[in-house]
């Protein structure tokens, strides 16, 4: 909106810029930073709005590992996702043909894959509009009915091969097989094997910072340590967008929205949780199988049935007794995170919604479990329970990250049954969150879909501006 010409003010409730993409020192060791909440950036290299705004020209390097993820099992195995998918293949044994059956239309044509996942849920992607297009969608389709339903036993004999899929779907935090779940495991199942999933150096804060310094060069102004409660605290301007859950936008507005919306979205509802735990080590993590180390995100729930099992058992609201766990080392794409000999490692657990458990004794052994002494490297750690994410992004009520309960029904009425699911009710203002489709992801479409919108009707803007550096 700024690139349009227009007068631009963010303003921010936190002290610093970023909600969960930022990076902080935490305190744990001189030096270590750490990543809030995302990590791993598989849409920094996907999203058609990221690779219009083109980060790498703008200094923010993206380091892709040849592995884009693991799943180890136990017994010292593991199944490896390599970039290259013909090594994935070969790596994964008799399983291998079915993988590539399942995963080579998709990884050939990433653009469609995106913009199909990606959309507004409200109109037909130009990339589907040509014969690849279609073929693709299809593939894409038919593949999210087979991973969905009971049917996703069908494909493969072993165990490495459902367990790597599995642990992809479980981005989703939602209970498993399901149609939400096999669709976000395609999709980034897919990109794996493509553009890859990168880590930016220096953490995810980079992404902010050059989203920040374009707003500034153009214009627009930002205010933190500013939190809105009521729309009387707001300057008065032609257009507002909201990055906040439904419910906040509804306690803001009050009265002034319509009483249908309103209540709607005082109804939305939350999804399954994460609760974070930070960790300073002294050495690298003692995988069993010493492949998983080069694995820019590894997926710890054992197998297919091991992890649909623990994710039940949230979704019924208990703590599984072997959660499903999710892990990054950033020093593996940038060394130079470590910092005197001590590395900083991300995780989060998936737990009911609200917990208040301290999971750090849970991560720890779970990823002793698969990395024998792992305990002994743990020089320091910092455990946020899924009751308190919202402490540091007010977004993520109850631990739920993704701002919203997944469900196929959800990702197409996010956060309600509507023809414009940006709209409020009130004229000029805009629901621009993960909230809002296409859901959650480090991919800004949610907040340019909505501007787009914005600018169209507003401002009478129909050619939306450049993002070119």
């Amino acid at each position: 909106m700024a690139r349009a010409g227009l007068d631009v003010l963010l303003l921010e409730a936190e002290d610093t810029l970023g909600g969960g993409a930022r990076t902080r020192d935490l305190g744990l060791a001189p030096g270590v930073v750490h990543d809030i909440c995302s990590a791993v950036h598989p849409m920094a290299l996907a999203s058609p709005f990221l690779r219009a705004f083109d980060l790498p020209a703008r200094g923010v390097e993206l380091r892709v590992p040849e592995v884009s993820y693991a799943q180890p099992l136990d017994g010292g195995r593991a199944a490896l996702a390599y970039r290259d998918l013909e090594r994935t293949v070969d790596a994964l044994g008799a399983d291998g043909p079915a993988w590539r059956s399942l995963m080579a239309p998709l990884a050939a044509a990433p653009e469609v894959v995106t913009a199909l996942a990606l959309g507004d849920k409200r109109s037909l992607p130009r990339e589907v509009l040509s014969g690849e297009g279609v073929r693709t969608a299809v593939a894409f389709g038919l593949r999210v009915l087979e991973q969905g339903t009971p049917a996703w036993g069908a494909r493969f004999r072993g165990e490495e091969a459902p367990a790597l899929l599995t642990g992809v779907a479980s981005h989703a935090i939602t209970p498993m097989p399901s149609l939400a779940s096999a669709g976000v495991a395609l999709l980034l199942g897919s990109l794996a094997h493509g553009p890859g999933w990168p880590l930016p150096v220096g953490g995810s804060q980079a992404i902010v910072d050059a989203l920040v310094a374009d707003l500034h060069a153009h214009g627009g102004q930002t205010r933190t340590g500013t939190r809105v409660r009521s729309w009387r605290e707001l300057p008065r301007a032609r257009a507002y967008l909201f990055d906040t859950t439904p419910r906040a936008l509804a306690a803001i507005w009050g009265a002034r929205m319509p009483s249908r919306v309103r209540e709607s979205f005082a109804r939305a509802r939350y999804g399954n949780a994460a609760a974070k735990v930070d960790f300073v080590l002294s050495g690298p993590v003692p995988w069993a199988h010493p492949e998983v180390g080069r694995a820019g995100t590894v997926h710890l729930g054992g197998t297919r049935a091991q992890t649909a099992a623990a994710e039940a058992a949230v979704n019924a609201g208990r703590h599984a007794e072997h959660p499903v766990v999710l892990v990054s080392d950033p020093t593996l794409t940038s060394p130079e995170r470590a910092v005197g000999g001590l590395r900083p490692l991300w995780t989060y657990a998936h737990v009911p919604a609200g917990s208040p458990r301290d999971v750090t004794e849970d991560i720890t052994a779970e990823i002793e479990r698969f990395a024998p002494g792992f305990r002994d490297v743990v020089v320091a750690s910092r455990c946020v329970p899924a009751s308190r994410m919202s402490e540091e992004n007010a977004n993520y009520v109850g631990g739920d990250i993704a701002a919203g309960e997944i469900t196929f029904w959800r990702m197409f009425a996010r956060p309600r049954a509507a023809l414009d699911p940006f709209a409020t009710g009130i004229p000029g203002v805009y629901l621009s969150s993960s909230s809002a489709p296409p859901g959650p992801g480090v991919h800004g479409l949610s907040g340019w879909y909505a501007a787009a919108r914005a600018l169209r009707s507003r401002f009478g803007i129909d050619t939306l501006p450049d993002l070119a550096p």
